[in-house]
């Protein structure tokens, strides 16, 4: 039997933000085809942007001897969202066991950031037990994505009643009633989903913030990116000062900065941590065609730079097996895949992981890797990624058996493509 290793789906509109479900669905643990589910946002230029969930062909579906025509994934359920998403996520896997006071347990929750944080739940198809009748209508029409709440704040540094258009999230994985969200007005807001509050918003950088992220394991600590160049990190117990990790250094040949303007840098446009050692973090430059590895105990500099793209790095994103791979997909129209597990390993600083952030140490060499494990040629542009959870083996509607393991969705235009890792 042949063993299938890419599935495909073709949106009606061209997709920006994409994330895997990070678990089976409720009442279908036992069923490794509801791990294939993907949540995906438009990007149009206007209000009428929309957001969907995909899962595959629902093998209740007799699919006819000429299956070629089939898409692998097909649309589950889709709602309006008015501006362009510019992040989308499921619920963290802990999300399940979470004691929520408005939500029903067989329902699971996504949130969106755009002008505001949204936060949507979403019903799937009923359980195959309950819902095995003759001639049932096959088209899964029990999935519902409704809007739970949307939270946009007074803004610190702007006088108008609505809150900045936001560029990005991060869920907290140990208490997934959290979300910190950036802004283009230089903040970042920590909400508390469950009870629809903001529990403490901070100026974060100089510039717009464009990315965030939750130090894996804690509820106080997260670290953010700007425009203004600088990588900082944040403790939610002592607000009154934050840790520079990181900043870029100045363009090369940059007109000397007069002392009404900003210094030129080069703007961070996202960051992630290795959910295996949570002492490295991956970042990009706009425009850059380069990745840095930073390691928290020893900021400053990165410790490693991943060189192999062509084109400009437009994501990246860490799988969760105990050998992290880091993917990263850029406009040279290639998604590479970097396996770090020797270079980190043995460029761990010999300081006390518990030691104060604070000068980069001197002895600490940049380590330049321009040699990816895997590379895969897409037909345009690379513009997102999404890693998979670890998904069990399974037959699908085509007779194709899929391996057990981990999956990559990329998209490209209209198009996204699951490859097996």
């Amino acid at each position: 039997m042949t063993q299938t290793t890419l599935l495909q789906y073709e949106a009606p509109w061209p997709v920006h933000a994409i994330d895997w479900c990070k678990s089976p669905s409720p009442g279908h643990q036992s069923r490794p085809r509801s791990a294939f589910r993907l949540a995906i946002a438009s990007f149009t230029e206007d209000y009428r942007n929309r957001i969907a969930v995909v899962g595959l062909q629902d093998e209740r579906v007799l699919v006819e001897d000429d299956y070629t025509d089939y898409p692998d994934f097909v649309t589950l359920v889709e709602a309006n969202h008015g501006y362009p998403a510019t992040n989308l996520q499921w619920q963290p896997a802990t999300a399940t066991g979470f004691p929520w006071t408005g939500k029903s347990p067989s329902t699971e929750l996504l949130a969106t950031t755009s002008d505001a944080l949204r936060v949507w739940e979403y019903a799937g198809d009923a359980p195959l037990a309950s819902s095995a009748y003759v001639g049932r209508q096959p088209s899964g029409g029990g999935h519902r994505l409704t809007l739970k709440t949307g939270l946009s704040g007074q803004s610190k540094v702007q006088n108008q009643a609505s809150g900045a258009p936001l560029t990005s999230f991060s869920w907290n994985e140990k208490s997934p009633n959290l979300i910190v969200t950036s802004s283009i007005d230089t903040t970042c807001t920590v909400w508390n989903i469950d009870t629809a509050t903001a529990i403490t918003q901070l100026i974060a950088h100089d510039r717009e913030v464009y990315d965030v992220a939750w130090l894996p394991g804690s509820t106080d600590i997260f670290v953010s990116v700007g425009a203004d160049g600088s990588l900082r990190a944040f403790d939610l117990r002592s607000l009154e000062h934050s840790t520079i990790l990181y900043e870029t250094p100045a363009p090369k040949n940059a007109p000397p900065a007069s002392t009404a303007s900003r210094l030129p840098t080069s703007p961070l446009l996202r960051i992630a941590f290795n959910p295996t050692d949570s002492n490295y973090m991956s970042t990009f430059h706009m425009d850059g065609t380069d990745v840095q590895i930073l390691d928290m105990r020893s900021p400053g500099q990165p410790v490693i730079e991943l060189r192999g793209h062509r084109s400009q790095v437009n994501a990246m994103g860490w799988n969760t097996t105990d050998r992290p791979l880091l993917a990263t997909a850029s406009d040279d129209c290639q998604v590479l895949l970097w396996d770090l597990a020797a270079y980190t390993q043995s460029a761990t600083s010999p300081r006390a992981a518990n030691a104060r952030l604070n000068s980069p140490r001197p002895d600490v060499k940049k380590r330049v890797v321009s040699d990816p494990i895997m590379a895969y040629s897409a037909s345009g542009e690379v513009t997102n990624l999404a890693w998979s959870p670890q998904i069990p083996g399974m037959t699908m509607n085509t007779g194709h058996t899929t391996a057990p393991g981990e999956w990559l969705a990329i998209t490209s235009g209209k198009s996204i493509k699951a490859l097996k890792v």
